[in-house]
């Protein structure tokens, strides 16, 4: 049985090209593209990062509070 590796996405997909920063999950594109061949350890360091990511967008993207 193969259980399923946690992920942040939330099926929108648009990177920001300044940044590099997926407006849904805040993932980079080799984190992307990795994410299924990363250990849960390197996994989990990125989705601790996440939250603090949004602040690295250009002010137009990112979320309202």
């Amino acid at each position: 049985m193969t259980s399923a590796i946690a992920s942040p996405c939330i099926k929108v997909c648009a990177v920001e090209p300044q940044s590099g920063i997926c407006l849904g999950c805040y993932r980079t594109l080799p984190e992307i593209a990795g994410w299924g061949r990363m250990t849960p350890e390197a996994r989990e360091v990125i989705m601790a990062d996440l939250a603090t990511r949004a602040s690295r967008l250009p002010a137009v993207f990112q979320p309202k509070a």
